[in-house]
């Protein structure tokens, strides 16, 4: 549609003349249940009034609304022809008045895609489910409004619903006459609106505190799953976290908790991990565990709880004038989730996932062509839909990390409290952040900002050690360098850690000193005359952002006895390092998978381990010799099934040793196993093979020809659920036939019948690794299709296709030369679908120089 794609340029100039006091949103969805009739989408009624003022009365503008139709459009009493008023994504508005109001009654479609009004029908029970999702430009697919988000503005929402169901939105609501009426919103972003709808299971409880002057607060607390989920759902432990973190909220940001009631909905085909939608926070249902999962897995939960309500002030009480500045709320609640959950919860150590998954993200996505400053440069909607990213997210969390250590905890959190108090409800960009922390910290901001929040690229911090005769340290300096494309050299704030065995052969810290690395070379002088270290760790405790290099001396300690390292962060900051230097082409792929090997086995941090699981699987598909992978697939299986035998019985180390064993199997003999412990012929003690480890088993039997169709329609039969249909549509793309890659093809390429969820499942089961051979013919179908399919499907679905069926399985100078070939070609193509080619292809060319480094080893 011509106008879908609103540009930062149109958005300011409408800011300029409009603001907005109000909305009234009615919504009939009595229509998602029952049978369809028409050829036409699934629509329900819509129907918006807004009040809103022109500063300069007789211009025009326009309001978004994505519509099959509209019935009717009135602006100040005058009706107007809708066919001439609105082109399908935007209603002209002409020769607009001091105070407007503009009434819209229009037919919108539920969505398949998680985009807008999103309708479920539970396969178990035949049950239908409602919910939205907008950010960041969807809430037009629901309502017609002014989508950008510094026209904020109260809204009251009221829903007529099927009446078995129950209806929430942000505020409270109650029942009468048949429709659901809610509370005024305090002035919030269109992109926050939220409403959720059917026979939910749904549970309370009540956060109070009382404050150091006395007054009350009590919070009404909500949670909500599908009914076939309700067996599963700890709601308890969500409303643990959940008021462990509103309690230190309201220790460290002096500002109550300002939306009402706090409800929570865990919801399905969800294409995020969550929203923070004021009152009404979605999550994907996936954060409800059917199985047994690993501590690794309710951290990861508490860390998304806790991101979404550090939202609620950063991001939703004071938020971002345009895209530009999302890190102003994604960074500080990545950050404000890791530094809450240390000191609320009962995960001590989120520091040591920080360092080691959040990170990762950050490192690959500060490496790709695509990457940009933290503040970036966001021309439109789609450039905004692709910019929650790992820079917005981790690589801000990180530097908002460093921040802290810069300016002090308390000056930050001070000027975290004075940010709120003075833009409460309204917008900001970035100089208004860096005002406050310049009075609360007495610092120079502008620099700081400069150097880490306005520049893009990640340094390399790397040890150089000169001894003396002596033994000692003589000098230790820390050499920083950065890529050709991006020279930046920034000041860091450092740790240097010193390590040696003790005579019980741990490897264990003696020394360590903090400095300013600045430029390219600094001397720690701190460290002179230390006795000489069998391990220099630059950057331990994690302290700043950057890639992490060891000396020479350091490298061969680490892959004699990186498993000796007693500390689990720094354990965890050396595991980092060398996959990165894996990527980078500097480790040999074998070599770190002979570390995994060697050493995952001691690991006793489990989120530690779950990713040193997911790297050694990376790392044997894209930067292996294609000559050494048979062999190296034969190792990992091995490797997992010796340490799944000797992990604890009923551990979650036995559990995640499973997990990968399965992932890694291709032998017959792994195969047999298999199939035993699906059958109850073979046991390993302790080891619990409930339903959702059943579908781990079974998918590499499907993969490698040892389970048929029959066999899934079997498995769906125990789980005739939600969770078993996308488990089964997965299984079935990945079976090893010409004709089944055909089918998925079509299914994901040719035709939208798939929701975004079967999307997902459909493309993940088509890529598997061991069948190259039979997913060569669509290298070439790939770069044949995919601009049809940015045209023609919605964001969140071209996305998908053109990230997940990249050829880059078909790992070889050709397919890089084709990727090329598609650029060339296609220079006019939209940026953000030329940015998805570029990063596939940057990760391709990084696939090909580790598989030459690999083959330098033999």
């Amino acid at each position: 549609m011509p106008g879908e794609n609103l540009s930062r340029d149109e958005a300011r100039e409408r800011a300029a003349l409009l603001s907005v006091d109000g909305y009234d949103v009615s919504l009939d969805v009595r229509s998602a249940v029952g049978d369809h009739a028409g050829d036409g989408p699934r629509t329900f009624r819509s129907v918006t009034t807004i009040r809103f003022r022109c500063a300069e009365p007789g211009a025009s503008s326009f309001a978004d609304l994505i519509a099959p139709s509209v019935t009717a459009v009135s602006l100040n009493g005058r009706d107007l022809d809708p066919s001439e008023v609105f082109d399908g994504s935007r209603i002209l508005l002409e020769d607009l008045a001091a105070e407007n109001e503009l009434v819209v009654d229009a037919q919108c479609a539920y969505s398949r895609t998680g985009e807008g009004l999103h309708r479920f029908v539970d396969p178990e029970d035949g049950e239908v489910y409602l919910y939205t999702q907008y950010e960041p430009a969807d809430s037009r697919r629901v309502f017609a409004n002014f989508e950008q988000p510094d026209l904020k503005a109260p809204f009251r929402f009221e829903v007529r619903a099927p009446q078995e169901w129950t209806v929430w939105s942000n505020g409270t609501g109650e029942r009468a006459d048949g429709v659901w009426r809610f509370a005024e919103t305090r002035p919030i972003s269109t992109y926050i609106t939220c409403v959720v709808a059917g026979p939910y299971h749904y549970v309370t409880d009540s956060y109070v505190r009382t404050f150091e002057d006395g007054t009350r607060l009590e919070i009404p607390l909500g949670a909500m799953c599908r009914k076939g989920l309700a067996p599963y759902f700890d709601a308890d432990d969500v409303f643990l976290v959940t008021k462990q973190g509103l309690d230190f909220f309201h220790d460290h940001f002096d500002y109550p908790y300002p939306f009402g009631k706090y409800d929570q909905a865990f919801v399905p085909e969800y294409n995020l991990g969550a929203m923070e939608n004021p009152g009404l926070v979605t999550f994907r249902e996936e954060f409800i565990f059917r199985g047994k999962v690993t501590r690794a897995s309710y951290e990861g939960r508490a860390n998304v709880i806790l991101h979404e309500m550090a939202h609620m002030w950063f991001g939703d009480l004071v938020t971002m004038e345009w895209w530009d500045d999302l890190w102003l709320k994604e960074s500080f609640a990545d950050f404000m989730g890791s530094f809450s959950l240390v000191g609320a919860t009962r995960f001590t150590d989120g520091w040591i996932t920080f360092a080691n998954r959040r990170k990762a993200w950050a490192y690959r996505a500060d490496q790709l062509p695509s990457t940009h400053p933290i503040t970036a440069d966001i021309r439109d909607l789609q450039d905004a839909k692709l910019n929650f990213d790992g820079i917005t997210y981790a690589k801000g969390a990180s530097v908002l990390k460093q921040l802290v250590a810069y300016v002090g905890q308390d000056a930050f959190l001070e000027g975290a409290r004075r940010y709120f108090k003075r833009h409460a409800y309204g917008n900001t960009r970035l100089g208004d952040l860096l005002s406050v922390l310049e009075e609360t910290s007495g610092r120079d901001m502008a620099a700081w900002s400069r150097s880490w929040l306005q520049t893009a690229g990640v340094n390399a911090l790397t040890p150089q050690v000169l001894l003396n005769t002596d033994g000692r340290i003589e000098e230790l300096a820390v050499v920083q360098e950065a890529a050709e494309s991006h020279p930046e050299l920034r000041p860091h704030r450092v740790a240097v850690g010193l390590y040696r065995r003790t005579a019980q052969g741990a490897l264990e810290r003696y020394a360590r000193a903090e400095a300013d690395v600045d430029g390219p070379r600094t001397v720690v002088a701190e460290l002179a005359g230390a006795e000489a270290p069998e391990l220099v760790l630059v950057n331990d405790d994690d302290l700043t952002y950057c890639k992490i290099r060891f000396d020479a001396t350091s490298l061969e300690t680490l892959k004699g006895g990186l498993g000796d390292l007693t500390d689990p962060l720094a354990r965890a900051l050396c595991w980092s390092a060398l996959w990165n230097m894996t990527r980078d082409a500097l480790l040999p792929a074998r070599d770190f998978i002979g570390l995994v090997l060697r050493f995952a086995g001691r690991e006793s941090d489990i989120g530690v381990l779950q990713m040193l699981h997911a790297w050694a699987n990376s790392a044997l598909v894209h930067y292996a010799a294609p000559a050494w992978r048979a062999e190296g697939e034969r190792l990992l299986a091995e490797g997992a099934l010796r340490e799944l035998r000797a992990a604890g019985p009923g551990s979650e180390h036995q559990l995640a040793w499973a997990r990968f064993f399965a992932s890694t199997a291709s032998r017959d003999s792994d195969a047999e196993l298999l199939k035993g412990l699906l059958a109850g012929t073979e046991k390993i003690d302790g080891l619990e093979v409930d339903q959702e480890l059943r579908w781990v088993f079974l998918e590499p039997l499907v993969v490698h020809g040892h389970a048929d169709e029959k066999a899934l329609e079997a498995e769906l039969a125990r789980d005739d659920t939600a969770s078993g249909k996308r488990h089964q549509v997965r299984c079935l793309a990945a079976r090893p036939s010409a004709a089944v890659k055909a089918q998925a093809w079509a299914r994901v390429v040719e035709s939208d019948s798939l929701s975004n969820a079967l999307v997902e499942a459909t493309i993940t089961g088509f890529a598997q690794p061991s069948q190259r051979e039979l997913l060569a013919p669509y290298a070439e179908k790939y770069f044949a299709v995919i601009e049809r399919v940015w045209a023609e499907r919605s964001i969140q679905i071209g996305m998908d296709v053109v990230r997940g069926l990249f050829p880059s399985l078909q790992d070889s100078p050709g397919t890089l030369a084709a990727t090329d070939a598609w650029l060339a070609a296609h220079e006019d193509a939209p940026p953000a679908l030329r940015r998805l080619v570029l990063e596939a292809r940057d990760d391709l060319a990084r696939a090909l120089r580790g598989q030459e480094c690999d083959a330098a080893a033999e």
